[in-house]
């Protein structure tokens, strides 16, 4: 008998392992197959309370993972793409979405699944061997997984027979279910448990199994349910632990969300869950019809989450203050002002919103550089040694920062790599490699000047009038270009057009030849010495170095939102 009992709690715990590999797989299949579309549904549909609310809504029922849906918006909260506010409605939204996965189980244990599974599978194995149908193949396979644990559950809970095991029909009896110590207990190990399998859906099917054998009793059961929606904040507060105050804030607005709908219940939870169960036709006083109880915890649920949500989405100003109040904007030293602040490595959740935070970052890599040679052109006109030292300290700075950001981003972007991606992703994933390389050298063209301007100063030669006019009019010139690829780089006009680029490009090229020929002119005819025209020329050349690279950069972003 012991033995009996050991194999079936195999079995048990094989199927809720089963099940959450199985919805873990259909959820990142479909993230990978709509990452595209989600970004964009996410990005754009979250216009008021409202619309954030059904996004949120809508892409939980479809990747069936409230999880999923809160890291993503924990992600964009990072990455700039959602305020707060847009974010809290589309984590209310994904409360209620989450809902559908109960109701899916509470079917698992009232209907043979076993039609669906086999066919399910066979058709997942044909498409998995199709390259551009992978990804499809894996969300078959991910719903099979699901409804073959469902199946496995309630086969090993009919195996265990609980409802004749004496012993545990008596411990679960023991508990007093009128009493709000009872119900605070269970609520608490529903939290527990659900923080350390870190999965709400196994331990509401293991809910289910127990109350569908009729040796949990409702109440319990629901105390339950209540301590996993609370449980199941761990995983976005978990994600965002490392990440930054905006991030962290939008994690802990789920908590309070959840943490504030579970004390309104336990009001009025006595007749709250008589409510439940007439309205799911279940008779409380008769006992009796486990059959019955999972939907009358799908149905509470349901009710619980549409409630709270409701209750709680006129007040999102409100929760918002609340989080910021809670946790402060952190002060950062002066010297760290420039680090990475979009990507997080440990919000890797898909490649195509790790891709777009990795962009975010490269565009304020772009803004960086122009505001790096914005310092190096000050520097030209500066008159104060003072003024022109720490200048140069800022630029050599500011050099060791690109460095340390392009490898930054690259090693991100590696990381990214590692996962399966679709070719369009791999496409996006070497153009952004191609720009922070080229923004990289920018980087160093802008040292270089610098340098060349510092040779300048300490020489005993100065430029004349006229070359200060030309280095003037050729900077003017690479920094319109920055100007042009910072454009591109941001998307702030739609049908940008690489031509301005190429053309301010072409006239730094041509600017850079008639001003090289000059330069030979005016040593000829000993205006300036021949160590003058070198130090000028250098500054000349690195700025037609600078015009080409923003041609690449261009380039590769322009041919990155071709595919977007």
């Amino acid at each position: 008998m012991a033995q009996d009992y050991f194999m079936s709690a195999m079995k048990l715990l094989g199927a809720l392992g089963l099940l959450i590999y199985g919805m873990r797989m259909m959820s990142d299949a479909l993230q990978k197959l709509a990452g595209p579309q989600l970004r964009h549904t996410l990005g754009t549909m979250t216009t008021n309370r409202f619309t954030g609310m059904l996004t949120g809504m809508l892409v939980t029922c479809l990747v069936q993972s409230s999880s999923a849906t809160t890291v993503m918006a924990v992600s964009f909260v990072s990455a700039g793409l959602l305020t707060l506010a847009q974010a809290i409605s589309v984590i209310m939204g994904a409360n209620i979405g989450t809902t559908l996965t109960a109701w899916i189980m509470s079917l698992g244990y009232n209907v043979d699944l076993t039609n669906i599974v086999f066919p399910a599978f066979f058709l997942g194995m044909v498409l998995m061997f199709k390259k551009r149908r992978r990804l499809v193949g894996d969300f078959l396979f991910g719903i099979a997984f699901m409804f073959l644990s469902l199946v496995m559950l309630s086969t090993a809970g009919r195996e265990l027979d609980l409802a004749h095991n004496e012993s545990v029909v008596q411990f679960f009896a023991s508990f007093d279910t009128g009493s709000y110590l009872t119900i605070l207990s269970f609520l608490g190990l529903g939290t527990l448990i659900t923080c350390i399998v870190q999965s709400s859906a196994a331990v509401m099917a293991l809910t289910i199994l127990l109350c569908s054998t009729g040796v949990l009793p409702i109440h319990l059961g629901i105390a339950l349910v209540m301590g996993e929606n609370i449980g199941t904040t761990a995983t976005a507060n978990l994600v965002a632990l490392g990440a930054g105050v905006p991030a962290r804030r939008a994690a802990l607005a789920h908590l309070v969300f959840n943490v504030f709908g579970v004390m309104w219940v336990l009001v009025v939870f006595f007749p709250l869950v008589r409510v439940v169960c007439h309205l799911s036709g279940y008779d409380l006083s008769a006992g009796g019809q486990a059959e019955r109880l999972p939907v009358v915890l799908a149905t509470f649920h349901t009710c619980f989450n549409v409630v709270n949500t409701f209750l709680l989405i006129g007040f999102v100003p409100q929760l918002e203050r609340l989080v910021c109040f809670i946790l402060p904007e952190e002060k950062k030293p002066e010297q760290e002002e420039f680090r990475l602040r979009y990507i997080e490595s440990n919000l890797v959740q898909t490649p195509e919103i790790a891709v777009l935070q990795a962009q975010r970052e490269t565009q304020r890599f772009a803004q960086f550089v122009q505001q790096m040679f914005g310092k190096v052109r000050t520097m030209l006109d500066t008159s104060s040694d003072k003024d022109f030292e720490n200048l140069s300290a800022e630029v050599e700075h500011d050099e060791d920062s690109t460095d340390k950001m392009e490898i930054s981003i690259a090693n991100y972007l590696e990381q990214v790599s590692e996962n399966h991606l679709s070719d369009m992703t791999k496409s996006k994933v070497r153009r952004l490699m191609r720009e922070i390389c080229e923004l990289e050298s920018i980087g160093d063209s802008c040292r270089n000047m610098s340098r060349t301007l510092v040779r300048l100063r300490e020489s005993i030669h100065n430029f004349t009038p006229s070359q200060y006019r030309q280095v003037r009019s050729i900077m003017d010139l690479a920094n319109e270009a920055l100007t042009q690829m910072n454009v591109a780089m941001e998307g702030r006009k739609v049908n940008h057009d690489i031509a301005a680029t190429l053309h301010i490009e072409d006239e730094i090229r041509q600017m850079c030849q008639w001003l090289k020929n000059d330069n030979v002119n005016a040593i000829n005819e000993q205006e300036y010495s021949y160590a003058v025209g070198t130090i000028f020329m250098d500054i000349v050349n690195e700025c037609g170095k600078l015009g080409g690279y923003v041609v690449n950069v261009v380039q590769a972003r322009l041919e990155s939102k071709m595919t977007d």
